[in-house]
């Protein structure tokens, strides 16, 4: 159930276009999409008939003017009286001051230009940084404001997301956005989760799965009970991060934000100084083309920082929206800044580096001989293709490689927290079998002291998880190793050779689990058996000789992530906890996207630097010779609003995912 317009509420709190208003019809919020641009287009169709009549009728090409200065002056007129009541002395009041200061020099013409270019500017500025919110447009635009609920006596109706509480039955029909996080109780189909995680591959979802809000039905009907309130669900949280990211601003445009002021005000009153001190000291006229007021005026376009206040915001805008569409959410554009000084990166094991899946590593016979392997083998996967623990899907998945005959079950109990106890039929013979935890195993079973030793010495000499297999006398161990993330030697190893990180292990796991992980990915510096108050005190050790950026997805990692230069949690597996402490999170927990972050980080800061480069170009080339008299107002204007265009294109590259 997608969304129409926006609720009152949402589209106050929202920044979003005057369109998306509910109190307009269909037909007015059509007209009112991008009305700044076409108020401006028409300002510059009737400033083109003024130019072309000032040849022929100079009363027409005024009236034409007239029509110029009312669409593209009084918004501009408006908020500079308000800005002026509120002594904020900004970059609008120095443009608007200069445009209708260049009618009573008989200008108007170049005034008009001025007006028209700077409304066109606007309007691109504001294309611009809706383009660079693309990704929270889209949340927004797929965001259920209602759902389906499912009475206890059956009913169904219609009810606001907002008045829904954790534990409602909602129904989910064949193309529906889910509504609310939850558990599906009834019902099977494939989901996207394109939205979520940038991925647009199906993915099967049946009874007893957890369900993300935003996730899209492609087939079946869905009964889910509802595990979040709205404010708390997986969609929530992510237009959340993003707004959040969008409103930090960067250092550099926070200078640049205080800076703009003091500026424009220093600009000003050069300009009005230099209508003073060029006819007092170099006996240049006032009025005219080449006079004082014409020459100070251009100065004082050419000298507005227009393009350098635009440089950055559009720039992280951007790319945090390109980040968004990509599956990586930043809490601010500083968190791009932070990952570009970086130059060491550190990354938790388990449910990080791993999938948190066990693989089974071995099996070996520890004592007897009346069983083969292959028995024992068989025996296993027929045990445990019944129990859903890890370890029993590892040994089934072990097993089914084998392609070995399964045997006959003539009774099975399970034990929770110990393992599995079963009578099998084994060549004829009903045959007594227990697998489990060594422990239980050692405390459950009549072996003989030599049996009894043997095994304790293999739980002690193997810190992998362990399972025992226990035929008649016969002992059998399997052991196991968690398995690491698809293509991770890969993905490591484009950090370090083209993002130039050093990589370290931070984990609390045992030292051979540790390395085993380390030399399979990759990765030389290794710190086991930590806590999470070792981690924190790692991270500070190493963050004094660099910036460092921190990869985990516990409750554990969580104070090494905040207090790590960056942290970068994932989405998927990764606590509430991880996720609030960190400054980046990977909605599809895709190690990948880390290099592919720090490289869109460096091309942030390469645009702002070749942003503020052209903006300040402009300025120093175009000041001095306005001044002279070597420019004209009417170029002063087409560079001035020339270069803040250029500047908002180019930042519009970094949108490219």
């Amino acid at each position: 159930m997608t969304k129409g317009p926006y609720l009152f509420d949402e589209f106050f709190s929202s920044n979003f276009d005057e369109s998306l208003s509910p109190f307009l019809t269909p037909s007015s919020r059509k007209f009112a999409k991008n009305l700044s641009l076409k108020g401006s287009l028409a300002a510059a169709v009737f400033l083109f008939f003024a130019f072309i009549l000032s040849f022929y009728h100079t009363p027409s090409s005024y009236i034409c003017l007239l029509f110029v200065y009312f669409l593209a002056g009084t918004e501009a007129f408006i908020e500079t009286i308000k800005d002026i009541k509120k002594l904020n002395i900004n970059i609008d009041v120095l443009m608007t001051l200069a445009a209708f200061l260049s009618v009573l020099i008989d200008s108007a013409l170049e005034g008009g230009l001025l007006l028209v270019l700077f409304a066109l500017s606007g309007a691109m500025e504001d294309l611009v940084e809706r383009k660079s919110r693309s990704a929270l447009y889209k949340l927004h635009e797929i965001a259920p404001t209602f759902a389906l609920v499912v009475s206890k006596n059956g009913s169904i109706y219609e009810k606001s997301i907002k008045e829904i509480q954790a534990g409602t039955h909602i129904m989910i029909r064949p193309g529906d956005v889910i509504a609310l996080d939850g558990k599906i109780l009834k019902g099977s189909s494939f989901v996207n989760l394109v939205h979520l995680t940038g991925e647009s591959q199906p993915i099967s979802k049946q009874e007893g799965d957890m369900i993300q809000a935003g996730a899209l039905n492609l087939d079946g009907s869905l009964v889910i009970e509802v595990t979040k309130s709205s404010s708390d669900s997986t969609l929530s949280r992510i237009i959340k991060l993003i707004n959040e990211a969008q409103q930090t601003k960067p250092k550099v445009q926070n200078f640049l934000d205080q800076f703009s002021r003091a500026y424009a005000v220093t600009i000003i009153c050069l300009s009005a100084s230099f209508m003073v001190i060029l006819p007092l000291f170099f006996g240049i006229p006032m009025q005219g083309n080449e006079g004082a007021i014409y020459r100070s005026l251009a100065f004082l376009i050419a000298a507005s920082p227009c393009a350098i206040i635009i440089a950055t915001p559009t720039a992280y805008l951007s790319a945090i929206s390109a980040c968004a569409r990509k599956g990586v959410l930043l809490k601010g554009g500083g968190a791009l800044d932070a990952l570009a000084e970086c130059k060491m990166i550190a990354f938790d094991k388990t449910g990080t580096l791993t999938t948190g899946n066990l693989r089974c590593r071995s099996f070996e016979r520890i004592y007897g001989s009346s069983c083969s392997e292959e028995e024992a083998l068989s025996i296993a996967g027929t045990l445990e293709r019944q129990a859903a623990h890890p370890i029993a899907k590892a040994i089934y998945e072990y097993v089914s490689k084998k392609e070995l005959l399964l045997h006959e079950v003539v009774s099975f109990r399970s034990l929770a927290g110990f393992g599995l106890e079963a009578v099998v039929l084994l060549s004829g013979k009903h045959q007594e079998v227990f697998i489990g935890n060594p422990k239980y195993i050692l405390a459950k079973a009549n072996l003989d002291k030599t049996a009894h030793d043997l095994l304790e010495a293999q739980i002690h000499k193997i810190n992998f998880p362990l399972c025992v297999l226990l035929i008649g006398n016969n002992l059998f161990l399997f052991s196991f190793v968690d398995e690491l993330r698809a293509n991770l030697k890969e993905n490591l190893l484009n950090l370090k050779e083209k993002e130039k990180l050093s990589l370290v292990i931070l984990t609390g796991d045992h030292k051979e689990s540790a390395l085993q992980v380390a030399n399979q990915a990759g990765i030389d510096q290794v710190h086991f058996d930590l806590r999470p108050e070792d981690k924190l005190k790692k991270i500070e050790e190493l963050s004094t000789s660099f910036h460092l950026a921190m990869v985990g997805d516990g409750i554990n990692d969580a104070p090494a992530l905040a207090r790590s230069t960056v942290g970068i949690s994932m989405g998927e597996v990764g606590s509430d906890t991880a996720i609030d402490a960190s400054d980046i999170v990977l909605l599809k927990d895709d190690l990948s996207l880390i290099q592919w972050t720090f490289s869109k980080s460096k091309a942030t800061l390469s645009v702002v630097r070749q942003n503020l480069t052209l903006a300040l170009g402009v300025i120093f080339l175009a000041t001095t010779p306005a001044l002279l008299g070597w420019i004209p107002l009417w170029l002063a204007v087409i560079l001035h609003e020339g270069g803040t265009v250029i500047v908002g294109i180019n930042s519009l590259r970094l949108l490219k995912k």
